[in-house]
């Protein structure tokens, strides 16, 4: 019932999380033209090593399928969902309203409104069916954001999160010290009077 396009097969080439992994977060879009942006947040899982899968779960022109997906995300041992879409962005909101499974939405940016229909359409859910939205484009983000909702329930992953936060500290503080030596010719902080 569920497809596989030949856009995601050469990323997914010698990786063994699609098939010999139980997934743990699913990544879904409405068209396989969103995975240029989405596949940042599968990049940003595998940086994690956790497993995922992709689909393309269209909620308007597969609307059964969409609800057979997400009806079944947390039975087949998903986590999490991360689903990206653009325009009359649906798809986030319709499978919240189908799993107990937290989504993670993606305002997917298309040629026309720069994404901010999309990030409407995502973000203005109803009382009683919440969905995370990230920004414009942050399908990074979401994947991050679906990491740190499994490390609440695991500790070496909580432990790595922990050390990627440490790393993005000594990065800023770097780039800090660099920036306060170019302006102050290495006499301080160079800011004020």
């Amino acid at each position: 019932m569920f497809h596989e396009f030949d856009e995601f097969d050469e990323f997914h080439e010698g990786k063994q999380r699609m098939s010999e992994q139980q997934p743990l977060v699913g990544i879904v879009m409405g068209s396989d033209s969103d995975w240029p942006v989405m596949e940042a947040a599968a990049q940003a899982l595998d940086e994690f090593d956790v497993p995922y899968e992709v689909d393309v779960v269209s909620a308007h022109r597969m609307p059964r399928e969409m609800i057979a997906y997400g009806e079944a995300a947390a039975g087949r041992g998903l986590k999490a969902i991360i689903a990206g879409a653009g325009g009359a962005a649906h798809l986030p909101g319709m499978l919240a309203s189908v799993t107990t499974l937290p989504v993670i939405g993606v305002p997917v940016p298309l040629k026309y409104l720069d994404g901010m229909d999309s990030l409407l359409s995502i973000v203005q859910m109803p009382a009683g069916v919440p969905v995370a939205t990230v920004s414009v484009g942050g399908a990074r983000n979401a994947g991050l954001l679906a990491v740190r909702q499994l490390s609440a329930f695991d500790s070496e992953l909580a432990s790595r999160v922990r050390d990627f936060q440490d790393e993005l500290n000594a990065q800023a503080t770097a780039k800090g010290k660099k920036l306060r030596n170019k302006v102050s010719g290495g006499n301080g902080f160079g800011f004020g009077g």
